[in-house]
């Protein structure tokens, strides 16, 4: 008979913490084990299994509850392995929900596999992540004397994970095959595709997203105060949550870093670095001991340590290590990094405070506000107080001593001292304007190497800019595939190797981030930015992006007939946990701290003016005619 739905109940056994929960299907044994901590609660349906084979061919959706995702960290998920003379239809479901179980290397989902297979099947080779989970076809195939079957999952794809864990967004239609036949009297899967294929709700709750740490490839002409820094820049992956969470990602560090970001980005860790003890953990003094392989026995202390901190600031999420020790495959002792002597190292050294923002006023001057502030005040200097210029878009250098302004008319961009008295000078850039908010300038942009962003939106010749140094002679940067768009918004990340960019083409505007890369020999520098991303692809026209974070980004924007929302998105596309923010109209700016080190203001220009938005609290009006708010940078 074909399969029904039913409604599995939660049945706990055992008491205190310890406590089972198993889901049944109508006629069938169970099929997953959910074992944690106090009561859990599982909704939703799941397929019933069948007595007898179907001959037909008639699609059955495999749901899963979505209201298992995240609904407690403690739970554990367990497959079960197929019973005795399982039909080919219950054998494949119980292979799809064993593949979503927490065992270390999918134990049990191998036992569905023919013997030949289970070695060779690689799931970590990609992860398909469908909308819903996947719909299963069922065909017979061969002859009564070798009968087998064909099964054919198919769904909507919204994005794929690879083997180095990079979450990369993408909709379309999803199709695969696997092959059954029989086996010792039993029907295994014989051929299958290496990978996974799961729906949202199954990845949300198994996989959790981790930044990794390189060192930002900034060229030999990189200028300013960062020049001889070493920047860290975050590579975000998608690591299972509850599979030896430390040890796991140290392995993904040492892997390297992703496609996308590798051109630009460099590990201290010599080629070929594995770990030797295959399972870490914190100890009592809240310290990480790591044995690597004698790939690393010729390191000196300098690059010890920027193997330390590497490893210190990717595995802060996952453990609150206080100390990395590095130790040779011996055991010996390579180096010891405290979070104190970390802090040289820190991603967010170059982000700029996080406790003032900025904005322009009524009367196009420049003015600051502190988070205990309930006014702004006009900042010191030609773009603040003295009123030299009238102004439309500003922005603070990380150092908070320098600041650049474009003009009202869009024409014209200044970069003045933040100091009383300080000259206007000439411009510095001068271009054609307008009378739109999307014509000359946009707004400017500094990265924590000391480097001045801005794009002129001339439709005839539309740039992207850098001012190296923030006053040097502006260079053009190449951007292909922009695919005819202009960009109308930017802003550079700290690490100077990551811009998020506003491309207007048509009618819309959509935001990508590109990858800043830095070709040639001493004394010059080749930039351009190089294959964007689509980090938003849900929203078909976004107004206003910020950096809110290592990996992360605020944004304005809209979906398809739906109205303006105010979210975080990942830089690789994928949403970010706890992404919704109070609602507001009309957002044309917005403006986040870039360092994640505490909870932030939000600053965002809205109908009604420049409001904020502190931590625990609502939307606050703090400039009833002001524009164009930014934090450093």
């Amino acid at each position: 008979m074909a399969g029904t739905v039913a409604r599995p109940t939660p049945r706990a056994t055992g008491a205190g913490p310890e406590a089972t929960v198993t889901v049944r299907r109508k006629g069938t044994r169970p099929r997953r084990r959910f074992a944690g901590a106090g009561a859990v609660l599982v909704g939703g349906a799941l397929l019933a299994g069948c007595a007898s084979m179907p001959d037909g061919g008639e699609v059955k959706s495999v749901d899963s509850p979505q209201q298992r995702a995240d609904a407690d960290a403690q739970v554990r998920v367990y497959g079960v392995p197929p019973r005795k003379n399982e039909q080919p239809l219950e054998l494949v479901m119980g292979f799809l929900e064993a593949t979503t179980s927490d065992d270390t290397d999918y134990e049990t989902a191998r036992q569905y596999l023919a013997k030949g297979m289970r070695g060779r099947w690689d799931p970590s080779a990609t992860t398909t992540v469908l909308s819903q989970t996947p719909q299963v076809r069922v065909e017979r195939t061969g002859g009564d004397r070798e009968p087998g079957y064909t099964v054919t999952l198919t769904g909507r794809r919204v994005a794929t994970v690879d083997a180095r864990h990079a979450y990369k967004p993408g909709e379309g239609e999803f199709k695969t095959q696997l092959h059954m036949a029989r086996e010792d009297g039993e029907w295994r899967i014989d051929g299958l595709e290496p990978g996974l294929v799961l729906g949202v709700a199954d990845f949300q709750r198994i996989y959790r997203s981790v930044n990794k740490y390189y060192f930002a490839e900034l060229g030999q002409g990189a200028s300013g105060a960062g020049k001889s820094r070493e920047v860290l820049v975050a590579d975000p992956v998608y690591l299972r949550k509850r599979i030896d969470p430390v040890t796991s990602t140290v392995k993904a560090l040492l892997d390297g870093p992703t496609s996308w970001l590798d051109p630009v980005a460099a590990t201290a860790f010599p080629t070929g670095t594995r770990l030797e003890d295959q399972r870490l953990s914190i100890d009592d003094s809240n310290g990480l001991k790591v044995r690597l392989n004698d790939k690393v026995a010729g390191a000196n202390q300098d690059q010890c340590l920027r193997m330390a901190a590497q490893l210190l600031y990717t595995v802060q999420e996952s453990a609150k290590a206080t100390d990395v020790t590095l130790q040779r495959e011996d055991g010996s002792r390579l180096c010891v990094l405290g979070k104190e002597q970390a802090r040289y190292y820190a991603p967010d050294l170059t982000s700029g405070r996080p406790d003032r923002q900025y904005f322009v006023d009524g009367q196009h001057r420049m003015v600051s506000l502190a988070d205990g502030d309930d006014e702004a005040r006009r900042v010191a200097g030609p773009l603040g107080a003295d009123g030299s210029a009238p102004l439309r878009s500003v922005a603070v250098d990380r150092t908070e001593r320098r600041a650049a302004g474009v003009s009202a008319n869009g024409q014209a961009l200044y970069v003045a001292s933040l100091q009383a008295g300080a000259p206007l000078g000439e411009a510095r850039l001068t271009v054609r304007g307008g009378t739109g908010a999307r014509t000359g300038l946009t707004a400017p942009s500094w990265d924590g190497l000391g480097d001045l962003w801005v794009a002129d939106q001339d439709a005839d010749r539309p740039r992207l800019l850098r001012l190296p140094g923030g006053t040097g002679a502006p260079e053009e940067i190449q951007v292909p595939g922009l695919d005819g768009g202009r960009i109308t918004g930017l802003r550079i990340a700290a690490d100077g190797v990551r811009i998020a960019l506003l491309v207007t083409k048509g009618d819309h505007t959509v935001l990508r981030l590109g990858r800043v890369e830095r070709r040639g020999g001493a004394g010059h520098n080749a930039l351009s930015v190089q294959e964007l991303r689509n980090v938003a692809p849900r929203l078909v026209d976004v107004n206003a992006v910020s950096w809110a974070g290592a990996s992360r980004l605020l944004v304005a924007g809209n979906e398809q007939g739906g109205l303006q929302q105010l979210q975080y998105v990942e830089t690789d596309g994928s949403q970010a946990n706890g992404s919704g923010l109070p609602g507001i109209t009309g957002v044309r700016g917005v403006a986040a701290s870039e360092n994640p080190g505490k909870a932030q203001a939000l600053v965002a220009e809205g109908d009604g003016g420049v409001v904020r938005l502190l931590p625990d609290t609502n939307w606050k009006l703090v400039g009833k005619e002001g524009t164009a708010p930014v934090y450093p940078g």
